[in-house]
């Protein structure tokens, strides 16, 4: 269990945000200021990869959030990583499991995303160090991208076997299909500039910088018209809704796919097992 220390951010006068009903974080630290939500990825030693407890606790700040009338939400992560995305422990249990239990687990990171892509309130992505895969797509679907220079992003699921299914259809959307084609095919990682070149970030800061201007940010946000902003969120959500609500079903079925693919076990076993992952004669999926 994460021991509880704040990041060095943290003001200890600030109120903690308290969820409605209440109920205890063991994957993230939430604290709020003056109406700004901070939510803070909480698994430095997993480089804050992505598990079904930390999905669902994040579900559950973006579900508690959407019911407030104003307000903005920024979102970090403690230690030297923003996300690494999926955790790959977590995957390689999956091995055993049915394939409605792979189908509930694929449709619960569907639903994260597109409950933070829906999220009446103005969202902001503090991104602290690399974010990949997931994690990526948790940084960029959120309305303002803020980075440090020194991070990395990359979806990278085709080096372990497996599909970029959910975030295919936030990116495609973002920079276009050619863009998103060279992301998701050669499975590189990018700079910080070459993603602010892109258009999948805002602003490139120093680290030290990086939480005072997403604080600065956010208090401009709050000069503006609560209302205005949770209508204007909608509409642009509206725009998009019967495409995404397509593609992120096809994504779910591609998803569920893949988990039961040899390569997906031949490639997670080869990551955690630090080797090349032998495509041409992979691992079978044991029974």
């Amino acid at each position: 269990m994460a021991q509880n220390h704040f990041p060095s951010y943290h003001n200890a006068s600030e109120p903690l945000f308290v969820l409605e009903p209440a109920m205890p974080y063991q994957t993230l630290y939430v604290t709020e200021s003056d109406r700004v939500v901070t939510v803070t990825l909480n698994r430095p030693e997993r480089r804050n990869a992505l598990n079904p407890q930390m999905v669902d606790e994040l579900i559950a700040v973006i579900d508690s959030l959407a019911r407030r009338t104003s307000g903005v939400m920024i979102l970090t992560g403690r230690g030297p990583a923003f996300c690494a995305g999926l955790d790959l422990e977590h995957l390689k249990a999956l091995v055993s499991r049915t394939p409605a239990e792979h189908r509930d687990d694929s449709q619960r990171v569907a639903r994260l995303f597109r409950s933070l892509y829906d999220l009446p309130l103005p969202t902001i992505a503090a991104v602290n160090g690399p974010a990949i895969a997931g994690g990526m797509g948790l940084a960029t679907i959120c309305d303002f991208t803020l980075s440090i220079v020194e991070a990395k992003f990359g979806y990278t699921e085709a080096r372990i076997g497996f599909v970029p299914a959910m975030v295919s259809s936030f990116l495609t959307l973002q920079v276009g299909e050619k863009k998103a084609r060279d992301l998701l095919l050669t499975a590189r990682l990018i700079s910080a500039v070459e993603a602010k070149e892109m258009g999948l970030i805002n602003e490139v800061l120093n680290e030290s910088g990086l939480m005072t201007r997403a604080r600065q940010l956010a208090h401009q946000l709050l000069l503006n018209s609560p209302e205005s902003l949770r209508a204007t969120k909608k509409l642009l959500s509206e725009h998009t809704r019967e495409q995404l609500d397509r593609q992120l079903a096809a994504a779910v079925d591609s998803n569920v796919g893949a988990r039961s693919n040899a390569e997906f076990f031949e490639g997670i076993s080869a990551f955690l097992e630090k080797r090349a992952p032998n495509w041409h004669s992979p691992k079978q999926k044991k029974a």
